[in-house]
């Protein structure tokens, strides 16, 4: 059981929502929870088409998202029905809870509960707004209006074209709101974004003592220092004094006190200083003065919190980064598209050591001619505004590094970053490509990667955005199901190693419970992938060969063990192979829904697949539902098209040798 999906996995993804939604109804119906299709539906749709795409997080910002923007804006139901939404998300959450399929990263189910406790008057008032409703939601609501049945089938396009011919009334200035909302802030659509790898870091208090040494924390907290409570005059044109912007520019060690300029706007370090102080709410200006701000004092006795919000603002300094050169433009191409560039460049960067400077050079070259287009007029300056990108680019790690986010060094490229040249998808143009072979081949290039703070930085940001970015580490007391449900879906296998190991590391915490936590598991595939993380993350053991007469584990394992080659399936009794039959069954039932699995059947047994389903029904195997679902969705519908009837397949049930019989009397 699967809980993450590419984009593209349209089927696989499909297959799999059927699955937790069929196994939720019977769940909750069994337990007295309430439940409703659409709107579980509608819970997994919305995680799958997120920015991160996974089925089974959620935390406070997902839940209020559903809640009060996905629900409102793309469910058409009765009234009654929407108002069961938070009741029928607290089921769901619930059941990802009991059945360890929940990702740990998320909200527990009881800060879960608090959250959907939280929103419910602000629920109300959203499925109260008409405005917030999708343009496809309010035309199916225009139409229920008219009382049109939209479950009839080609109603809706009766609709449509009573709407066309003008015999539809509609509360146009509702319509005009939503399409306003539509055009400000583009639906509520999240492109999905690439998976990160997982990143290890340093303790905190590492952490903490490298954002004290950092230059820009110091110059910053000098800087708001020499302004005082008492502020610095400002020239006419809201700059500081000449003499006062070369004393504070000495204070801080940017090197530009020696020069003689005619304003301070013509030192670039300084005022770059000065906006960044300003974009923090460290300074003001205030009646022709330059004041420090006196809210700021906790930040400025911070320096982590300092070093966090300096790296967080960046982006959205770069005319002041970004230097002009005057016979090429009135302001660098860079400058225009700072903010979108410099975190793809981070981004880029993340999980990888030492990349070349120059290999980030093309790909920013070539993300800004997708923002620019070139006029005929304009192309004999593509190569100087090229130079300019890369000269702006140079000056960002440079103000990265003094801010101790990246590190600069010198040396050969690793041969991966040239390995893709000659690839028919690359999608750097020629000139690009013979540009970066002939840099790559050099022995002492420019090299950045990101320091520990800036992975810290990037990875919070990532965060921010919605998008999964694994830290080996953080699932170190995760519950044993869900642990091993992450890692064998979001780890590489040299990162599932390292994140198992510091789990049974922790005091408490043994094999054995991680064992139990896959005997546990209700879904077969999902037994299968735990078991592949345990196998290779416990090398010294022989895991699998352990496993072999195990009564809950054996018929999975044996799989494993056959497929590798390490064991043969002759190997196995009658009765075994009938329990490994059902758990590959039982696993196509999960990934190809009743339907796809009737058909497997049809084309194996032909008219006696009801028999051979009879057999897998007597197996004894130990999952318990899956067998319902076998007997419920594929042998039911297999016996009404049986050649002919039922004839059982005899067995020994699990535990009856050695029984007798009592004899009546």
């Amino acid at each position: 059981m699967r809980t993450w999906f590419e984009p593209e996995e349209a089927e696989e993804f499909e297959a799999a929502k059927d699955l937790l939604i069929r196994r939720c109804v019977t769940w909750a119906e069994e337990h007295g929870h309430p439940v409703d299709d659409l709107l579980l539906s509608a819970a997994v749709d919305a995680r799958h088409e997120s920015r991160d795409g996974r089925l089974a997080y959620w935390d406070g910002a997902r839940i209020r998202f559903f809640l009060l923007r996905y629900v409102p804006y793309k469910v058409t139901a009765p009234r009654e029905e929407l108002d069961r939404a938070p009741e029928v998300l607290r089921t769901y959450l619930r059941y990802l809870d009991v059945t360890g399929l929940r990702d740990p990263r998320g909200a527990t189910f009881a800060e879960a509960e608090e959250i959907i406790a939280g929103t419910r008057p602000e629920y109300a008032a959203a499925l109260d707004d008409p405005t917030l409703r999708g343009v496809a939601t309010f035309w199916a609501y225009t139409a229920l209006g008219q009382g049109v049945d939209l479950s009839v089938p080609g109603a809706f396009e009766r609709f449509k074209r009573d709407l066309d011919a003008g015999r539809v009334p509609y509360d146009e200035q509702v319509l005009d709101k939503i399409m306003q909302n539509r055009l400000l802030n583009g639906g509520i659509g999240e492109e999905r974004a690439f998976p990160q790898p997982p990143v290890s870091l340093p303790p905190a208090s590492e952490l903490t003592e490298a954002a004290a040494r950092s230059r820009t924390v110091q110059q910053l907290i000098t800087l708001a220092a020499w302004v005082g409570k008492d502020g610095r005059a400002l020239t006419d044109a809201g700059n500081l004094r000449i003499a006062d912007a070369l004393e504070v520019s000495a204070l801080l060690g940017t090197g530009e006190d020696q020069l003689r300029v005619r304003s301070a706007t013509d030192l670039p370090q300084l005022n770059l200083l000065l906006a960044w102080a300003k974009k923090l709410r460290l300074t003001r200006t205030s009646k022709g003065r330059l004041f420090r701000v006196a809210k700021a004092a906790p930040l400025l006795r911070d320096p982590e919190a300092l070093w966090r919000r300096a790296f967080e603002v960046l982006p959205e300094l770069g005319r002041v980064i970004t230097v002009p050169v005057a016979t090429w433009g009135p302001e660098p191409i860079l400058a225009e598209v700072f903010g979108e560039i410099l975190p793809d460049v981070l981004n880029s960067m993340y999980g990888l050591d030492e990349m070349p400077v120059v290999r980030l050079e093309e790909t920013v070259w070539l993300a800004c001619q997708e923002y620019f287009v070139l006029d005929q007029g304009e192309e004999r300056l593509r190569d100087l505004w090229r130079r300019e990108a890369s000269r702006d680019l140079g000056r960002m790690f440079e103000i990265l590094s003094d801010l101790g986010a990246v590190e600069l060094t010198c040396g050969p490229a690793d041969p991966l970053y040239a390995s893709d040249l000659d690839h028919d998808d690359q999608p750097l143009p020629p000139d690009a490509v013979e540009r970066l072979r002939t840099a790559l081949a050099e022995p002492d290039l420019p090299l950045v990667r990101l320091t520990p703070l800036g992975v810290r930085g990037v990875r919070d940001r990532l965060l921010a955005e919605g998008r999964d970015a694994p830290l080996i580490g953080e699932l170190v007391t995760a519950p044993p199901a869900e642990l091993l449900g992450v890692l064998a879906q979001h780890y590489p296998p040299e990162d599932a190693v390292a994140e198992l190991q510091g789990w049974l590391a922790w005091p408490g915490q043994d094999v054995e419970m991680l064992l139990q936590a896959v005997r546990d598991c209700p879904f077969r595939t999902r037994v299968g992938a735990m078991l592949r993380v345990l196998a290779d993350g416990l090398p010294e053991r022989r895991l699998l060969q352990d496993l072999r007469h195990d009564p809950v584990l054996g018929p999975a394992v044996w799989t494993q063990l056959i497929d590798a080659g390490e064991m043969k399936p002759g190997s196995l009794s009658e009765r075994e192979n009938l329990l490994m039959g059902a758990e590959n069954f039982l696993s196509v039932l999960e990934l190809a829904g009743p339907e796809g699995l009737v058909g497997q059947l049809k084309r194996m047994g032909g008219g006696d697949a009801y028999e051979f389903v009879e057999a897998i029904l007597a197996s004894g195997h130990t999952d318990v539902v899956g067998l319902r679902e076998l007997r419920e969705l594929v042998a039911e519908p297999l016996r009404k098209t049986a050649r002919h009837p039922l004839r059982l397949v005899p067995t020994r049930p699990p535990g009856a040798r050695g029984r007798r019989k009592k004899r009546k009397h």
